[in-house]
């Protein structure tokens, strides 16, 4: 499992990392215009403290694996971070308008791509937190 973790920590970074490319890739500027300054203000910020939430816990994972698998306190942790990514697991089917990829290939890929990786997040963090 630890070896699991080591993985799902570097997965964690570069996921926080991409979010940095968010505001380009989804047209915010143009897309946001008409918002008022507050609503466009708080999906800038929200973003940012996502890419840091995941960030600190990929960076949890890559420096304390061990802790993570061998301690009451890392199970106990480790089972929090587990409801965090079944939570976006379900936000994946019950969130988002499946209009917004069935149909369409890469979104498709996107949307079964991910929800594999909420998956596998989910169920490895929550097998280590139940011991």
């Amino acid at each position: 499992m630890e070896l699991q973790l080591k993985l799902i920590g570097f997965l964690l970074v570069i996921l926080a990392v991409l979010h940095a490319a968010f505001a380009r890739y989804f047209n915010w500027r143009h897309e946001f215009a008409a918002v008022s300054l507050i609503n466009r203000q708080m999906m800038y910020v929200h973003t940012f403290f996502i890419a840091f939430t995941v960030l600190l816990m990929g960076l949890l994972c890559l420096s304390s694996a061990g802790e993570l698998i061998s301690t009451p306190l890392g199970r106990k942790l480790a089972l929090g971070c587990g409801a965090f990514w079944l939570a976006r697991l379900l936000v994946q089917f019950f969130g988002y308008s499946a209009v917004l990829w069935q149909g369409k290939r890469f979104e498709t890929v996107v949307h079964v791509t991910f929800s594999v990786l909420w998956a596998y997040l989910s169920a490895v963090f929550v097998l280590i937190g139940l011991g």
